[in-house]
């Protein structure tokens, strides 16, 4: 064990190459699976930042094109009849539901109770897909930095071992060590503030759409 580190020592001193590769190859395997770890997160954290961006973005026009076309029909049953099968965007799949729901009843007693309670339970179904990704970027910037931080304090460690074998103090020898134990630092926060942020702007406008499709829904259930 103190042969291996005296050894990594050596290499380290001679080594002065600070590239990120350079880095990522002299780390140990406990610093490597971090940061292979914290990359893996941060790719797929913007890939869900991606596809939530054009997600709003789609639903957004699409909901105002449906809305339109909804308050300009003559009634609710002839629109519904006119929607397509395969609907995404989730104010026409509200209103597809609610008005399938509505065309089965039996009784038509307490039908705006009932209704309400319909449109509130399709509503949260509607915005449990919305969400659907959120606890991923909210955990990404909550334990990347922390993962960083354990990466670091390991090749901190590592460093010390390294003076304690070598009985070397030069920066030489902790440069390289500490230079590794920084740069799972660095990774930890590019991970964590990209999914912070998204994390927030995305959660609020979920909030504003789910209040459109309360809105819709009051309006909708007005008419009944």
């Amino acid at each position: 064990m103190e042969a291996d580190i005296s050894s990594q020592a050596v290499g380290l001193a001679s080594n002065t190459d600070f590239s990120l590769w350079s880095l990522f190859l002299r780390a140990d395997l406990v610093v490597k699976s971090v940061i292979l770890m914290l990359i893996g997160c941060s790719i797929y954290s913007w890939a869900v930042i991606i596809e939530k961006f054009r997600l709003f973005k789609k639903i957004n026009l699409e909901s105002e094109e449906f809305e339109e076309k909804f308050w300009k029909s003559k009634s609710a049953e002839t629109f519904y009849n006119s929607l397509p099968a395969d609907v995404e965007n989730p104010t026409a799949s509200l209103f597809k539901d609610t008005m399938q729901s509505l065309l089965k009843a039996k009784s038509k007693s307490n039908l705006n109770e009932r209704m309400a309670s319909i449109l509130e339970v399709n509503i949260e179904k509607q915005i449990s897909k919305i969400d659907k990704g959120f606890t991923f970027l909210a955990t990404v910037g909550s334990t990347a930095p922390f993962i960083g931080l354990f990466g670091t304090v390991w090749g901190i460690m590592n460093s010390f071992q390294s003076i304690a074998i070598s009985r070397n103090t030069s920066l030489a020898i902790v440069a390289p060590g500490i230079a590794e134990a920084l740069f799972a630092t660095a990774l930890g926060l590019l991970a964590a503030i990209p999914a912070v942020v998204a994390y927030n702007k995305f959660n609020n406008d979920s909030k504003k759409y789910s209040q459109r499709l309360e809105n819709f829904s009051k309006r909708f259930l007005s008419i009944i």
